[in-house]
């Protein structure tokens, strides 16, 4: 038997990545010139400056729907994913004003208070997030315009640690994505 087959496949795999890596492309002397600015700044569609152009609101856009309708917020009891008549009132609001720009896709994002665990609230919020587009999708909208995230405790826009607080942070927010 030969001394080639008593060594390990190891030592043979790594002797022919060594040999095939002496076969490497070589750099080329002279670099071709980094490409120019031939076009101006770029300049952000009209949706993506918030919907205005000039100072006029968009019709359609992410301004003209926080413009139009009462709320882009509902808001949510302790440990709730209910909507209420106040929320129906807004949902309401959000459903008449999608009938009207049918290809404006939105998402609703749920939200918690600070208190619970991480993993609660990330559910909880998912709750209260598909609890609004379920309602919008039976006032007509599709539901295939609406997606749903749960963001949980993790962005509150009241820092506080009071009631007051907790309850700006149980909500679901309507956001136009287009």
């Amino acid at each position: 038997m030969s001394n080639l087959n008593r060594l390990p496949a190891a030592t043979l795999l790594v002797a022919a990545l060594i040999a095939t890596g002496a076969c490497s492309k070589k750099r080329p002397e002279m670099l071709p010139p980094a490409p120019t600015d031939t076009q101006g700044p770029y300049t952000p569609p009209p949706a993506d400056r918030g919907g205005s152009v000039d100072g006029a609101v968009v019709p359609g856009s992410a301004a003209d729907f926080r413009r139009s309708v009462q709320s882009d917020t509902v808001l949510f009891g302790v440990d709730l994913s209910d909507i209420d008549p106040t929320a129906r009132a807004i949902l309401d609001g959000q459903a008449t004003w999608l009938a009207r720009y049918p290809n404006v896709r939105i998402t609703v994002e749920g939200n918690c208070d600070e208190r619970g665990t991480r993993e609660y609230n990330l559910a909880l919020g998912d709750r209260r997030a598909n609890a609004a587009k379920n309602y919008l999708a039976a006032r007509g909208v599709s539901p295939s315009r609406i997606s749903t995230i749960s963001y949980g405790k993790e962005r509150p826009v009241a820092t506080g640690s009071d009631e007051e607080s907790w309850a700006q942070n149980r909500r679901a927010v309507t956001v136009v994505v287009n």
